[in-house]
C-alpha cells in the first residue's frame, strides 16, 4: 500500500499536552513497573514471547521485530514531545528516510530542499531512482514550490534548519500550498530537536529525526524516528517498519529513551553556547560569514521567531573561514575542546568540513549551488562551558588564518637574511 493509492487528509493535531516539555520528557512512556515499583524500565532483550495457546500471546507482544516494550515506550515519549498521536522508531535516521520513500508508488515525484544531509541526498539520487521515484531539489522552497509541483508529486521534504548551511523554511507557507494539491510534507527536525521546534504544529504531516543526534544526545546510539498524527500513515509506515525490519534494538531504545529525558536541559545549554559562539565568529576578521538562525542579523530571523521556541537558534552553526579549504582543515585540527568528527547533537562539541566529510559525496557544483563551499566549517556545540568553547574557537582561528601568514613572513624574512 502506498501514499498515492489512498490520498491522506491531514487530521487534527494531537491534543495539547497537559504538562510542560521537561515533565513530559521525564515521564512520557515511563510507567513504573507494576511488580517491583521500579521507576526506570527494565531492558526487554527477549526476541520472542510465550503464547498460552496457538495465536494467543500471553501479553501484547509476539516477536521483537514487530514490537518491543522498550521501543514502544520510546515511541510514546517522542510522540508526546512532538505533539503527535504516533511515532515509529527505526534503526537509523537513514532507515527512517528509506521507509518513508519506500511507501511512495513507482513514478512518484518528490520536491526537496537542496542543502539536505548528505545521506538523504544519496538516498534521493542513488536509491529512490531504483523504484522510479524522482526528486527535484530547490534552494528556495517557498518561492519555487508552486512551479515545481507535478501531477505525480506526492511528497515535499524539508530540512529547517538545513544541513549544513542552516537555511530556514517557512513550514506553514509550504504546507498550505502542498495540502492544496494533496501532497504530504515531511520535515527533518534533527538540527533543532522537539524542544526547539515542533513542525507538526506548523502544518507538517510527518516529522523525522536522526535520534543519534539530539534526542539521544550521548553519541552512543544510532537510531531514527518519525512522528505524525494520521492513522492511515500509521498503518502504512508501521507495516513497512515490520516488513522491512529496520528496527532498533531494545537496548538502543532504552538508551535513547534515557537520553531523551534530559533533552530540554541539553538543548538549552547547546543553544546558549552556539549563540555566544555565533556572535564571536560574526565579530572575527577571520570569518567571511556565519550561518546561525539565532542571530538577529540572520536574514531569516523572522522565521526563527515564528517557528522556534523562544526564538532559540539551536546548537548548530556553520561559518566560512578566510583562507579557503586549507584554513578550514587547519581550524578543525587546531581546536582543543572541539573534536574533529562527523555527527552532531551530543554532549561533546564537534567540528567538521562538510565539503570533504558529511557532504563529500555530492558533486562540487551541486554543493556550491547549495552554499556548501570548501571553506565551510560546521560546528555542533555541546554542553561544555561557554567561555571555554569560545576561547577554543578564537585560538583555533588565529592558528588557522594568522599562523600561516606569520610563518610565511618569517620564512621570507630568512630568505632575505
Amino acid at each position: 500500500m502506498t501514499f498515492s493509492e489512498h490520498p491522506i487528509e491531514t487530521p487534527p493535531r494531537a491534543p495539547s499536552p497537559v504538562h510542560g516539555f521537561g515533565t513530559l520528557a521525564v515521564h512520557a512512556g515511563s510507567p513504573h513497573d507494576p511488580v517491583t515499583g521500579a521507576v526506570i524500565e527494565s531492558i526487554s532483550l527477549s526476541t520472542t514471547f510465550a503464547q498460552k495457546g496457538v495465536g494467543q500471546p500471553v501479553g501484547i507482544y509476539e516477536y521483537s521485530r514487530s514490537a518491543n516494550p522498550n521501543r514502544d515506550n520510546f515511541e510514546k515519549a517522542v510522540a508526546a514531545l512532538e505533539h503527535a498521536r504516533y511515532a515509529l522508531a527505526f534503526s537509523s535516521g537513514s532507515a527512517t528516510t528509506a521507509n518513508i520513500l519506500q511507501s511512495l508508488a513507482q513514478g512518484s515525484h518528490v520536491i526537496s530542499v537542496s542543502d539536505v544531509y548528505g545521506g538523504t541526498h544519496r538516498y534521493f539520487t542513488k536509491v529512490a531512482l531504483t523504484h522510479d521515484v524522482k526528486v527535484t531539489f530547490t534552494p528556495s522552497m517557498e518561492i519555487d514550490i508552486t512551479d515545481l509541483i507535478r501531477p505525480e508529486t506526492k511528497l515535499i521534504w524539508i530540512e529547517t534548519p538545513s544541513n549544513p548551511t542552516l537555511r530556514l523554511v517557512d513550514i506553514r507557507k509550504v504546507a498550505s500550498i502542498a495540502h492544496d494539491h494533496g501532497i504530504l510534507v515531511v520535515v527533518d527536525n534533527t538540527f533543532l530537536s522537539p524542544y526547539v521546534q515542533n513542525p507538526l504544529d506548523h502544518g507538517a504531516d510527518i516529522v523525522v529525526h536522526s535520534v543519534t543526534k539530539y534526542i539521544n544526545g550521548h553519541s552512543d546510539v544510532v537510531m531514527g524516528v518519525a512522528a505524525f498524527n494520521s492513522p492511515e500513515l500509521f498503518d502504512r509506515l508501521s507495516f513497512l517498519q515490520n516488513a522491512i525490519g529496520a528496527v532498533p534494538s531494545a537496548f538502543d531504545s532504552w538508551l535513547a529513551h534515557r537520553g531523551l529525558k534530559t533533552l530540554h536541559l541539553r538543548a538549552r545549554e547547546a543553544t546558549k553556547n552556539a549563540t555566544a559562539l555565533a556572535h564571536a565568529l560574526e565579530s572575527s576578521p577571520h570569518v567571511i560569514s556565519v550561518n546561525y538562525p539565532g542571530l538577529p542579523s540572520n536574514p531569516q530571523y523572522s522565521i526563527t521567531l515564528k517557528q522556534h521556541r523562544d526564538g532559540m537558534g539551536g546548537g548548530m552553526l556553520s561559518f566560512r573561514i578566510r583562507g579557503g579549504h586549507e584554513a578550514a582543515e587547519r581550524f578543525c585540527q587546531a581546536t582543543r575542546i572541539f573534536t574533529l568528527a562527523e555527527s552532531l547533537g551530543g554532549v561533546e562539541s564537534l567540528v567538521e568540513v562538510p565539503a570533504a566529510m558529511t557532504h563529500g559525496g555530492i558533486p562540487q557544483d551541486q554543493r556550491e549551488a547549495a552554499g556548501v563551499y570548501d571553506d565551510l566549517v560546521r560546528v555542533s556545540c555541546g554542553i561544555e562551558d561557554e567561555a571555554d568553547l569560545t576561547a577554543d574557537v578564537l585560538q583555533a582561528l588565529e592558528k588557522a588564518v594568522v599562523g600561516p601568514k606569520i610563518k610565511n613572513g618569517v620564512a621570507n624574512g630568512n630568505d632575505h637574511a
